[in-house]
């Protein structure tokens, strides 16, 4: 579970160390203006696993025609 505090623009503004600890430590925290949510901090996730280019070569494939229009049958409807 994950804790939620909420705090005001203008007190943010005041108290902003203190937030990035609070979010540091794993806390979202609401910014409300005016008793209406305007934004959320979260704490930043790391990936887990790094990804690695060319893992999984030719288990996917692009035809020659890629790129070319599409014909207007494809447009108009007529099969």
């Amino acid at each position: 579970m994950v804790l939620t505090k909420t705090i005001e623009v203008y007190e943010a503004q005041k108290r902003f160390p203190e937030i990035l600890s609070w979010v540091s430590e794993g806390t979202e925290v609401v910014l409300k203006q005016d008793g209406t949510p305007l934004a959320r901090l979260v704490p930043f996730e790391s990936p887990t696993k790094l990804r690695v280019a060319g893992l999984h070569r030719g288990a996917i494939w692009t035809s020659d025609d890629f790129d070319e229009p599409l014909p207007e049958e494809f447009w108009t409807g007529a099969a």
